[in-house]
């Protein structure tokens, strides 16, 4: 069965990015830091040239990654990243993106970029179709927790790195009350530690 997940790095204080992100500073002040680990290894990803991280963590990475048929992003995580050059952040998954704006224009493929205005359910379910059998990854906070709060987040991954940020962009906003998690794996690499967990219902 298809499975709805989350696999963002994090710093410990919570967030995703650093202060004050921007289409000119998609990560914020300090972000940078928390993808450190994507490339100070000796083990290149077999999924993502350029990559190059140590053995735990490409295994960790890899894993996940290899779990991807679609990806759903929020607008601002979109416009932030550029759009990604028309494609996505994943080089074999399609992009769904909730948005209640239109398309930038000029149009960008239908094939590589969808743009989704009624909901996160929606967005999902469009994902799921086209995920052809595998996973759909969530990014931006928003659209996290979006889903988290429709019970239709199944896993989340935090990839936690040893900085404080002290602002940015959290993990989750604002949660209408507490949600349990079950720990599924606990992996500690250099400079980061992946942890994955299974969403209570």
């Amino acid at each position: 069965m298809t499975k709805v997940f989350s696999a963002l790095a994090v710093s410990v204080d919570g967030y995703i990015t650093g202060p004050h992100p921007s289409p000119e500073q998609p990560l914020g002040a300090g972000g940078g830091r928390l993808f450190d680990w994507y490339g100070d290894g000796n083990t290149p990803s077999q999924l993502f040239p350029g990559f190059r991280l140590w053995p735990a963590s490409a295994r960790v990475f890899d894993a996940v990654a290899g779990r991807v048929g679609a990806v759903v992003a929020g607008r601002k995580t979109y416009d932030d990243s550029g759009g990604w050059g028309g494609g996505g952040p994943h080089p074999a998954a399609p992009l769904f993106v909730l948005s209640h704006r239109p398309p930038p224009a000029p149009p960008v493929s239908s094939a590589d970029q969808n743009f989704i205005a009624t909901g996160i359910a929606d967005a999902i379910t469009a994902a799921q179709a086209a995920a052809a059998g595998k996973d759909v990854a969530l990014m931006g906070s928003g659209v996290v927790t979006a889903a988290l709060q429709a019970g239709l987040l199944d896993e989340v991954v935090l990839h936690q790195v040893p900085v404080l940020l002290g602002g940015g962009v959290p993990f989750f906003r604002d949660l209408a009350g507490p949600v349990s998690l079950t720990v599924l794996e606990v992996v500690p690499a250099p400079g980061v530690t992946h942890l994955r967990f299974a969403v209570g219902r």
